[in-house]
């Protein structure tokens, strides 16, 4: 007996869905923004100066911030594509705005990877030099935490945004 074709499963994402995973991207971004921007530590040297080392003091904090507010750019950008298309039913500028959507995803989220990726291995050399029980890279640790769930966030968008590619023949 021969047994009747299983149905194809759909490759669609209701658009609400990627309008979440979105909104949840770009909250992590701006957690892990504030968490490293305001990010200080006051430290008193041998002569009884204060010094103030702040996320600025070093580049690959500047370049967590750099991929982390970029990346919050370009988020918020498709949040508002996400959001007419959840309202009117259609996609802004058509199908062929999907291969910006795909392409563009593909880069933000590795992009915000490699910010994450710069402030977690710069922390683990410090926390080898200065102790782990140092608030101001265990704060740090946090941010590049939150840039890191950004990015998983942001890649599942990515994924959700080839599922819209346009389908060849």
């Amino acid at each position: 007996m021969a047994q009747p074709p299983l149905p194809s499963p759909t490759s669609t994402i209701p658009p609400f869905v990627g309008l979440i995973v979105r909104i949840l991207t770009f909250i992590c971004l701006l957690i892990s923004l504030i968490i490293i921007a305001t990010n200080t530590e006051k430290s008193i040297d041998e002569d009884g100066n204060e010094d103030k080392t702040k996320f600025n003091d070093f580049y690959a904090y500047r370049y967590l911030i750099s991929t982390v507010v970029i990346g919050m750019a370009y988020t918020l950008l498709q949040s508002a594509f996400s959001i007419f298309f959840v309202t009117t039913g259609n996609r802004f500028g058509g199908e062929g705005f999907c291969l910006f959507d795909f392409y563009g995803d593909k880069f933000i989220s590795y992009f915000v990877a490699t910010g994450a990726a710069a402030s977690f291995g710069m922390t683990e050399e410090f926390k080898r030099l200065a102790g782990s029980d140092n608030k101001f890279l265990n704060t740090s640790n946090a941010a590049a935490s939150l840039c890191l769930i950004g990015f998983f966030f942001s890649a599942v968008s990515s994924v959700f945004s080839s599922y819209n590619l346009p389908k060849r023949a």
